[in-house]
């Protein structure tokens, strides 16, 4: 399934426009994940746990939104919109959501 950014693809006409199509990854961020890169972020370097999950909850949600796509007769989404965001949870920590939004429709 095609999968963009764009409102329309280069060289394809859009036959059928069937709506928006949503998906959420939330992950729960682990104490020891959180530990070890508070003190990567101390020395320096890259957050790779971190990294991991965002790309983890990113492939989740966008798989979400192909398969509702789907669903509704769409082979392609235009005007994807991607977003990250922290859910706090007082004293406890937080999540991680991630959630992808696009125009399901069918091309040729």
């Amino acid at each position: 399934m095609l999968v963009t950014t764009t409102p329309t693809i280069e060289g394809l006409r859009i036959r059928e426009y069937f709506g928006v199509v949503t998906g959420e990854a939330i992950l729960g961020t682990n104490v020891f994940r959180d530990f070890f890169a508070g003190i990567r972020d101390i020395v320096g370097g890259r957050a790779g746990a971190y990294e991991n999950a965002l790309r983890e909850a990113r492939e989740t949600a966008l798989s979400e939104i192909q398969a509702e796509a789907q669903a509704l007769g769409g082979n392609a989404i235009i005007g994807v919109d991607i977003d990250y965001e922290t859910i706090s949870i007082g004293d406890r920590g937080g999540m991680m959501m991630v959630s992808a939004s696009g125009t399901a429709v069918f091309v040729e």
